[in-house]
């Protein structure tokens, strides 16, 4: 479609941006075109991440007790105590 595209339909190009939009408004343009650019190049790495599998967290272990929650609550027995029970 392009494959045509020399200097002097570059040049025509650029002259007929000047004239509809002036030549203060070209570099805010310019800069809102790369912005959106950037972001858009962003968003697309970011979706190439997330396609990607990883790999699954490893298992943390089990601190402390499970206490059930049908079951009262039991109370610390003091260590000389359970010395003598049997």
């Amino acid at each position: 479609m392009f494959r045509n595209l020399g200097a002097p339909e570059i040049l025509l190009i650029l002259a007929v941006l000047v004239l509809l939009f002036g030549a203060k408004k070209l570099p805010d343009l310019s800069r809102s075109v790369g912005k959106s650019m950037r972001i858009f190049k962003s968003e697309v790495k970011q979706m190439q991440d997330d396609d990607e599998p990883r790999p699954a967290p490893a298992p943390k272990p089990i601190e402390g007790t499970v206490q059930r929650a049908d079951e009262a609550p039991r109370q610390a027995v003091p260590e000389a105590e359970r010395r003598d029970t049997p």
